[in-house]
């Protein structure tokens, strides 16, 4: 048997018969500008953790790259953030990963976040210049860990595509010269939004314990729909 799914691909556009876990506290969005159709998508809570991640990488590194603060004051602005974002996930995922059996994959995303201020933070208030000469190598490797646990973990192809990524641009650092934060901040930020606006691969279903025999049922006819057993209308 497959580790990966075969049946998915590796990314493709957002599915729309979604099951209960997906559903709950997702955001439905129709964008219309009188009879133009903007922009129409739904966000689920998953979705929904990648957008914070995704603002709060970018306005991070951004910060960094272009603003003549000091590093004292960045390491608190950044603490704050990362701090929130990481709660933000916890509180927006939690359902979903307990149904999914994927707790850890959030609390794996947690520790690596708080190892990364940690390192963070005594580079900076420690005066080490290592250190701090290596700050986008070491977030862009807890990064890549995130993905490669998480890619193992929901059996996920497009993840461990992500953490790859991630490990190469490490090497390819050195190459962009005083721009590493931009850099960094785009690959980080980029990854985050560009999952938060697809479909991504994941294992086969599971037998959902947390759910009930309804909503067991409910998600059953929502893949039967995906594989266009049913009709979503039917």
């Amino acid at each position: 048997m497959s580790f990966f799914n075969p049946l998915e691909p590796v990314i493709r556009s957002k599915q729309e018969a979604l099951d209960v876990q997906d559903l709950q506290g997702s955001w439905q969005i129709d964008f219309k500008i009188g009879n133009w159709h903007v922009f129409s998508g739904i966000y689920t809570r998953v979705d929904q953790a990648f957008l914070i991640w995704g603002i709060t990488t970018t306005a991070i590194f951004t910060t960094a790259q272009f603003f003549p603060i000091s590093w004292n004051a960045q390491a608190i602005f950044w603490s704050l953030l990362t701090i929130a974002a990481t709660a933000g996930m916890m509180a927006t995922t939690w359902f979903w990963a307990k149904v999914e059996r994927a707790v850890w994959v959030i609390l794996w995303w947690a520790i690596l976040m708080v190892l990364g201020l940690g390192f963070t933070h005594f580079s900076i208030f420690q005066g080490w210049g290592q250190g701090l000469l290596h700050l986008c190598h070491v977030w862009l490797g807890l990064s890549a860990l995130g993905y490669l646990g998480t890619g193992l973990g929901l059996r996920s192809r497009a993840f461990l595509i992500a953490g790859i990524l991630h490990l190469a641009s490490i090497v390819l650092l050195p190459q962009v010269g005083g721009w590493q934060f931009l850099t960094t901040g785009t690959v980080m930020g980029g990854s985050l939004l560009f999952f938060a606006q697809v479909q991504w691969d994941m294992r086969s279903p599971i037998t959902y314990a947390q759910l009930s025999s309804e909503q067991r049922a409910f998600n059953q006819r929502q893949q039967q729909i995906r594989q266009g057993i049913l009709r979503e209308e039917s």
